[in-house]
C-alpha cells in the first residue's frame, strides 16, 4: 500500500439511502438521461484495486490482507486466482452498462491501487488486456500502478512498460531506517532509490514517490533528508501526507499501550510547511493538498478524475465507483466476494443515488482541495460570507471567481470545508 489517497474516494459518512445487490444489480438503479449525458461528457476512469500485502504496514487500515491469507484457489495460486476473479467481475460491470444502454467514453485512465499491485508481475497487462476488451483505453491513456521498492525489478519493470503502463508510484515513506520500521515498512532506504532508477531505465518518464510525515520521533532533519532523496532521484511527482493513526491498526495499539507517543499536531503541520517549501524551491508546484508536480503533465490525472467532478468505474474488493450521480462499492471480503461471481453475480455491497444538493456538497469539498480551486457558483450567499471570512483570515484567496486555497489554508481546509458546508441561506 502507498498513501491514503491511492484508493478510491469512500464516501462520507452521511444519511443517504443505500441499496443493498441482490442477484440483478443495478437494475432498480435510476439513472437519468441528466446522469447519462455526464457518464458520456465527463473524463472516464477505472480503478483497479489490489486487496494483498506481503505484510500489512502498521498504519494501513485499507482493505487488504497478508497474501499468505489469501483464498489460493484451485492451482493454489492466490494472485492468479484473484486475476481470474477480477477478470469475472469486470466483464459482468461491462454487461451492466450494456443492459443499461451506457456507452462510456473509453477509459483516459487506469489506476492500479492496492494493496501492493507490484505483486500482481505478468498478471497486471493481461488484466490491462480485459479493460481494453470491456470498457476501451483511449489513446495516450494515463495508466498507473503503485509499487513497493521490495517487490520490484527491472523485468518486473520492462514486462508492465511494454504492457501499457506509462505511470508509477512508489511507497517511499522515508529515507530514514528508524521512521520505516515504526510504520511496519518492509524495504531499506536504498531499495526506493535503486527502484526509481530501474523505472527510470525501463522508460518510465512520470514517476511518484510517496512521502508519509509526523511519524512519531521524526525529526525536522529526518525530514529533510527524506525530501532531499526524493529530489535527488529525478521523480516529477510527489505525494505527502500526514501520519494519521486509525482504529483497528496496529499502531492504533501501540498509542493505546504507550509504546510510542501519539500524534502532534503541530509539530505536523511544521512538517507540511517544512516539505512544501522544499519541493517548491525545487521546482515542484502543489496542485492538491498532499500532491506537487514539476509541470503539469505530471500530475495525477486519474486522482484529478475523482476531485473535479470525473466519472470511474472501480473492480476489486473494497473499491468504490462512481458514474451518473450513482456510487457503489464492492464487496469487501475476498472469500464472499469469490463466491459472488462464482454463482455469476456482480460482487456489490451498496449503492447510492446521490441528490443534486448532495453533489454540490461533494463538489465543494474535493475541489476546494486542488490549486484551481472552487468557482462561486457552488456557493450560496451565507457560504460566500464563510469564503469572504476564511480570505480576510488568510486561509485562502479569491482568484476571479474561484476560491483557492493558502498554504495555511491547505493545513486548514478539513475546517474550512466544514463551515462551508453548515452555512445556511
Amino acid at each position: 500500500m502507498n498513501a491514503p489517497s491511492s484508493s478510491t474516494p469512500v464516501p462520507p459518512s452521511s444519511a443517504h439511502t443505500t441499496r443493498p445487490f441482490k442477484t440483478e444489480p443495478f437494475v432498480a438503479v435510476p439513472w437519468e438521461r441528466a446522469d447519462l449525458d455526464s457518464i458520456v461528457s465527463r473524463p472516464f476512469g477505472i480503478y483497479l484495486h489490489v486487496p494483498f500485502c506481503t505484510s500489512r504496514c502498521g498504519y494501513c487500515d485499507f482493505n487488504t490482507y497478508a497474501l499468505r491469507t489469501f483464498p489460493p484457489g484451485p492451482a493454489g495460486d492466490p494472485i492468479a486466482h484473484w486475476a481470474e476473479q477480477l477478470t469475472k467481475e469486470l466483464r459482468l460491470g461491462a454487461q451492466i452498462l450494456t443492459d443499461h444502454n451506457i456507452t462510456p467514453p473509453a477509459a483516459n485512465t487506469v489506476f492500479f491501487g492496492g494493496g501492493t499491485p507490484s505483486l500482481l508481475g505478468r498478471q497486471l497487462p493481461k488484466i490491462l488486456d480485459v479493460v481494453r476488451e470491456c470498457f476501451g483505453i483511449a489513446p495516450g491513456a494515463e495508466i498507473t500502478s503503485e509499487a513497493n521498492p521490495e517487490s520490484t525489478s527491472p523485468e518486473l519493470f520492462d514486462c508492465w512498460r511494454a504492457g501499457g503502463v506509462n505511470r508509477l508510484s512508489l511507497g517511499m515513506q522515508s529515507s530514514e531506517p528508524r521512521v520505516l520500521a515504526l510504520l511496519d515498512r518492509q524495504h531499506d532506504p536504498a531499495r526506493a532509490v535503486a527502484a526509481i532508477e530501474e523505472a527510470q531505465a525501463a522508460g518510465f518518464e512520470h514517476l511518484n514517490l510517496d512521502l508519509i510525515y509526523g511519524t512519531p520521533g521524526e525529526t525536522t532533519d529526518d525530514v529533510a533528508r527524506s525530501v532531499d532523496t526524493v529530489l535527488a532521484t529525478g521523480v516529477d511527482h510527489v505525494s505527502a501526507y500526514a501520519l494519521t493513526i486509525e482504529p483497528g491498526t496496529a499502531l492504533f495499539r501501540k498509542v493505546a499501550h504507550g509504546e510510542i507517543d501519539p500524534i502532534d499536531d503541530d509539530m505536523q503541520a511544521d512538517r507540511y510547511y517544512q516539505i512544501d517549501a522544499a519541493l517548491q524551491e525545487a521546482g515542484f508546484h502543489w496542485y492538491e493538498v498532499s500532491n506537487w508536480a514539476r509541470q503539469r503533465d505530471a500530475r495525477c490525472r486519474h486522482n484529478l478524475g475523482y476531485w473535479e467532478g470525473g466519472n470511474w468505474w472501480a473492480a476489486g474488493p473494497g473499491a468504490h465507483g462512481y458514474m451518473g450521480g450513482v456510487r457503489w462499492s464492492i464487496r469487501k471480503n475476498p472469500r464472499s466476494y469469490g463466491e459472488l461471481l462464482a454463482q455469476g453475480i456482480y460482487p456489490a455491497d451498496w449503492c447510492e443515488k446521490l441528490t443534486p444538493a448532495e453533489i454540490r456538497e461533494e463538489t465543494i469539498m474535493l475541489r476546494l482541495r486542488v490549486r484551481d480551486g472552487l468557482g462561486r457558483e457552488y456557493l450560496n450567499p451565507a457560504q460566500i460570507r464563510v469564503a469572504d471570512t476564511a480570505v480576510m483570515d488568510g486561509l485562502a484567496v479569491w482568484i476571479g471567481d474561484r476560491l483557492v486555497l493558502t498554504t495555511r489554508g491547505r493545513l486548514l481546509a478539513d475546517g474550512l470545508i466544514g463551515d462551508l458546508l453548515l452555512a445556511e441561506e
